[in-house]
């Protein structure tokens, strides 16, 4: 991490700001909201920017299918394993600690790449973020401008009010990057399901609420404002018969330490643990037929570049839906919806963009989120200062002075 800000203060010092591109960029995540939302739920007001703007056929999560790895990769361009969060929770062999979400606000080494807030007001934008996740980490000695410490109980509204309130701020104090983040359509997926009334109440509620936002945005503000919607993932049923007891694996904890994904089982050997142990219970689970997991080959796991990290485990366990991986008892399990699951459309997340630097009325084939980063920077004129994983080239063909 020192060498990443050292490189970034260098070419800070060197980089002249003289911007030939003022544009304003809004970007909101809607967490868990499913590529095909807009028409299964009927979200009229993202259909219409949709139509007007650019919309892909779905935002291809990186692996795994996580609310806290997707979102680091959308806000630094990179894989997982390179951002440092490869999971929701996960356990790191060389620090021997594990991570929880939000961890980094405490320890912000946690995250290894450079967010594109940081980024921006490296070279001299002002950036303002809204709970996307880990945006309140001290990230190479730097916050956004204006940020949030995240908290649930801030109403969604007040989130559209002051996103607002910072565009309006006078020209120099003004943020030039806005994220923001909605957690709701994901809350009511994980307990009720993709194809419940209670999505479908959450998709109309933030598409009513986006709506207001873009509104607002062109009658409320002075500068050209341009409007990026996103989501982390997916969502697909799973239901409780189907759900997997971890204790029934008799996995060794004096040997591995177990980190319970829920649609994947991460299994790391401890430092005294030998190769013939960690072969051992891979092969007792690779010839287990009582239940519907599966071992991850390192082959596959390195087609998705999920490799060469303490973070990674030894063994990954995984499954498809509608099965799960369960620690509470069967009297408090129930069907409902989830992500993390790798190869299916319905993990496939929103893209759509509208406002003065996108072509109009432009639907394009799904890509990785890694490649917004990249796209962003563009936008508001910004040069990066490290090593990406995403490649400008793929979304430069939406904007309008391509």
């Amino acid at each position: 991490m020192k060498n990443l800000l050292v490189v970034c203060l260098v070419l800070f010092s060197s980089f002249t700001f003289g911007k030939s591109n003022e544009q304003t960029v809004v970007l909101i995540s809607i967490d868990g909201f499913r590529h095909d939302y807009i028409e299964k739920h009927d979200a009229k007001n993202i259909a219409k920017l949709a139509q007007e703007g650019v919309r892909s056929e779905g935002l291809i999560p990186v692996y795994p299918s996580k609310t806290f790895p997707n979102h680091l990769s959308i806000i630094t361009g990179r894989y997982p394993t390179n951002h440092g969060l490869v999971d929701n929770n996960f356990y790191d062999t060389e620090r021997q600690q594990k991570y929880s979400m939000g961890d980094g606000l405490e320890d912000s080494s946690w995250i290894t790449a450079l967010p594109l807030w940081n980024l921006a007001e490296f070279q001299g934008v002002k950036a303002a973020t809204f709970f996307w996740p880990e945006s309140d980490a001290r990230i190479n000695g730097r916050t956004p401008s204006y940020f949030y410490h995240y908290s649930h109980p801030v109403p969604n509204r007040q989130r559209v009010e002051q996103i607002i309130d910072w565009l309006k701020l006078p020209e120099k104090a003004r943020p030039r990057l806005v994220t923001g983040y909605f957690s709701v359509v994901d809350s009511m997926g994980h307990r009720f399901g993709p194809d419940s009334k209670q999505v479908k109440g959450a998709v109309q509620h933030i598409d009513e609420l986006i709506g207001e936002l873009w509104q607002r945005l062109q009658t409320e503000v002075d500068a050209s404002v341009n409007l990026v919607l996103v989501s982390d993932h997916g969502m697909t049923p799973i239901l409780a018969e189907k759900m997997i007891e971890v204790d029934d694996l008799n996995i060794n904890s004096d040997l591995f330490t177990v980190v319970n994904a829920q649609t994947r089982l991460l299994i790391y050997a401890k430092e005294n643990t030998s190769e013939e142990d960690t072969e051992s219970l891979r092969q007792r689970l690779n010839q287990t037929t009582k239940h519907p997991f599966y071992v991850e080959t390192g082959n596959a796991l390195a087609q998705r570049n999920f490799v060469n990290s303490p973070r990674v485990p030894a063994i990954v366990l995984a499954t498809d839906a509608p099965n799960s991986f369960a620690t509470r008892p069967p009297e408090q399990r129930s069907d409902g919806g989830t992500h993390g699951y790798y190869g299916t459309r319905n993990m496939d997340g929103l893209f759509v963009a509208t406002g003065s630097a996108f072509n109009q009325g432009q639907q394009i084939e799904r890509f990785e989120n890694i490649h917004i980063y990249p796209m962003m920077a563009e936008l508001l004129g910004l040069q990066t200062l490290t090593e990406i994983d995403g490649r400008a080239e793929v979304l430069r063909p939406i904007l309008e002075a391509n």
